[in-house]
C-alpha cells in the first residue's frame, strides 16, 4: 500500500488544471529549497528560455530528491515562483516530463516581480514524503 494517499477535486471544490488537490502522507519529510536553473558549474542555463529553464530546473530537483533518498513519486507539494504566468505552459511541459501525470503532487503557482537575478525566470521548490 502506497504511503502516499491523493485526493483530488473533493466535493465542492473546482479543479482549475492538472495537480491534485490534496495529498497526504506518513513518513519522513524532506523540503527541497527553491531550485534555479543552473547548471553543475553554477552557469544559468537557457537564458530568455523558459523550456530549457524549466527542464533543468526539474532536473536539479530530481538531483536534490535522489540525494534525499527520493523520487519525484514521492512528492507531495510543488510551488512554482514565476516572473510571468506565460512560462506556465513551459513549466508543465517539463513537470509532466518528469512526473507520472496519474500521481501529481498538490502545487500553487505565483507570479512573482523578481528572483534572485533578472536572468532566471522560474524557481521551484518541492517537499516529499518517503518511508514509513
Amino acid at each position: 500500500m502506497s504511503r502516499l494517499t491523493r485526493i483530488s477535486a473533493p466535493e465542492g471544490v473546482a479543479p482549475a488544471t492538472a495537480y491534485t488537490h490534496v495529498v497526504m502522507g506518513t513518513g519522513r519529510f524532506i523540503a527541497v529549497s527553491g531550485q534555479l536553473a543552473l547548471d553543475e558549474d553554477g552557469e544559468l542555463v537557457g537564458e530568455g528560455d523558459a523550456a530549457a529553464q524549466a527542464r533543468q530546473v526539474f532536473e536539479n530537483l530530481r538531483r536534490c530528491l535522489a540525494a534525499a533518498g527520493a523520487t519525484f513519486d514521492d512528492v507531495v507539494k510543488l510551488t512554482y515562483f514565476v516572473t510571468d504566468m506565460a512560462h506556465l505552459p513551459a513549466v508543465r511541459a517539463a513537470r509532466d516530463a518528469f512526473l507520472d501525470s496519474d500521481r501529481l503532487p498538490a502545487s500553487s503557482a505565483v507570479q512573482v516581480a523578481s528572483l534572485v537575478a533578472p536572468e532566471f525566470l522560474m524557481e521551484i521548490e518541492a517537499f516529499a514524503v518517503v518511508g514509513e
